[in-house]
């Protein structure tokens, strides 16, 4: 089959076609046929050594990628969830290798999920790492309620645009910060407020904020602290809290800390259903072909990307 192995960290032009073996399932596990898969920024920054790519630098070469949409070729002999010809979707063994930039993937039957039929492969592969990682932020490890307050950075971004149609979901009052240029696209999809991050500092404006999900990091962690109500939470979800944050937020009354996201089979069940029921909808910006995968990180590399970028086969 075909994949983009990279044999070294770097650019783009590390990404390189070449032909594998088709991976084998093993007995808990799904072989999919993909049809479509998604470009996040972690996948950007572990290409380039940064990211994740400190756990996978001893198994160079290496497949990248995490989310995809497909179909069942073959199932495991204990799996029993699945059968051949299903329609599935799904993170796949994050944050582990996936090797997802491939044109066959093995999953273990509990990280997917059927694929809703009202929506199409490249709005399902949208709707994985950056879906999953807002539901587990804002229901998992935030908990929010109706009638709280939530600021989503980001908001116009992967995990941030659907960040926004979670936390409403969930009743919650959503204030979103983009460029003035995605203002009406983060109005579009929910939430209650705009904050343009260029001509506006977002402390000056909300400093009650129940829940904070940060998808930037550095002095944007530290700022957001100043957003939060004593007693509320600040996620951050690049890696890495900045030195003496924590400490400020105890003395803040803050909680604030790291998440990683985590497959998660009966999570992606839970979103499916809301996929089919128009509750959450991916926007797809941009989609490029398989073999013009390094345009698609380029893309992303641009920090400017307005929702999800998706790759087909």
């Amino acid at each position: 089959m075909k994949a983009f192995i990279i044999n070294e960290f770097g650019g783009p032009e590390k990404l390189i076609p070449t032909n594998i073996n088709v991976p084998l399932a093993g007995k808990n596990d799904v072989l999919i046929e993909v049809k479509a898969f998604s470009i996040n920024p972690v996948d950007v920054k572990t290409r380039s050594g940064k990211g994740l790519a400190g756990r996978f630098k001893d198994n160079l070469p290496l497949v990248l990628g995490w989310d995809i949409s497909g179909i069942v070729r073959e199932v495991g002999e204990e799996v029993t969830g699945f059968a051949k010809g299903d329609a599935v979707f799904g993170m796949v063994n994050f944050p582990g290798l996936a090797s997802a930039y491939a044109q066959y993937v093995v999953s273990p039957a509990n990280h997917i999920a059927k694929k809703p039929s009202n929506i199409t492969h490249e709005e399902a592969a949208g709707a994985t790492l950056a879906l999953l990682t807002a539901w587990q932020a804002l229901v998992d490890n935030a908990k929010v309620k109706s009638g709280q307050k939530v600021l989503i950075h980001s908001a116009a971004g992967g995990v941030g645009h659907y960040a926004i149609q979670i936390a409403k979901y969930l009743g919650a009052y959503v204030i979103g910060t983009s460029s003035i240029e995605n203002k009406d696209f983060v109005l579009g999809l929910g939430a209650d407020e705009h904050i343009d991050y260029k001509s506006q500092r977002f402390e000056e404006i909300v400093k009650d904020a129940d829940f904070v999900l940060d998808t930037m990091g550095g002095d944007n962690a530290s700022r957001s602290l100043l957003s939060t109500k004593k007693g509320g939470t600040v996620i951050s979800i690049p890696s890495g809290l900045q030195e003496g944050l924590k400490e400020k937020a105890e003395e803040l009354g803050v909680i604030a800390y790291n998440f990683l996201v985590t497959s998660n089979g009966k999570d992606m069940e839970e979103l499916a259903r809301l996929l089919e029921k128009g509750i959450i909808k991916s926007h797809i910006s941009k989609t490029f072909s398989f073999d013009d995968i390094q345009s698609a990180h380029k893309q992303i590399e641009t920090g400017k990307t307005r929702g999800k970028v998706v790759v087909t086969l």
